[in-house]
């Protein structure tokens, strides 16, 4: 499912306007990432936990050039999912 269908199933189950479906779509998404860029959680109750997590620095091979190079810290998003969506996957 990519953005377009998503906004399409909201449309249907809420009966909103394709407008008011996609509005409301990338607020939703707009606040995740807002919330993500502050370094806050964002746990969806029985969907699942978005998250934060820091990759240390740490020193890596480049085997193209066959040199060490120095890898800098690097955040990024996470997900875990809830209990109610891993039952709904298996």
């Amino acid at each position: 499912m990519n953005k377009i269908e998503l906004v399409a199933a909201v449309r249907k189950e809420t009966g909103m306007t394709k407008k008011a479906a996609e509005k409301a779509v990338n607020a939703v998404f707009g606040a995740i990432e807002g919330a993500l860029a502050e370094g806050e959680k964002v746990t969806l109750m029985g969907f699942g936990t978005f998250s934060v997590k820091t990759k240390p620095a740490h020193e890596a091979f480049n085997p193209a050039k066959q040199e060490k190079i120095w890898v800098e810290e690097k955040k990024t998003p996470a997900f875990k999912p809830g209990v109610s969506l891993r039952e709904a996957v298996k």
